[in-house]
């Protein structure tokens, strides 16, 4: 979820994905070094996106902006509902899973 954010939280600030984060992306399936690092990285990447979030004022929503390498288009009001839908997604899975884990 927080790899997600910070993507789509890229292409709403106007800029394309760095290195770093194509290298994190790529990576996303493979073992993350435990519960502990993972929740870790979820609590730091989701405060990062709220700071993230908070500085986008509100007068630029209607601006345009492209996702990923074909650019597709979108504003950035697209993008912040598509960061609070894909969050909210992922919660949901990880309420499920959790209750299946525990029976």
């Amino acid at each position: 979820m927080a790899r997600s954010l910070d993507r789509l939280l890229t292409y709403a600030e106007g800029r394309q994905l760095s290195e770093d984060q194509l290298r994190a992306l790529q990576l996303e399936m493979d073992e993350a070094g435990g519960a502990a690092a993972v929740l870790h990285e979820f609590r730091e990447g989701l405060q990062r996106a709220i700071e993230r979030v908070r500085a986008i004022a509100p007068e630029s929503f209607a601006e345009p902006r492209g996702v990923g390498r074909k650019m597709l288009p979108t504003t950035v009001a697209g993008l912040l509902i598509h960061c609070a839908e894909h969050t909210q997604r992922h919660s949901g899975q990880m309420v499920t899973t959790v209750k299946v884990v525990r029976g």
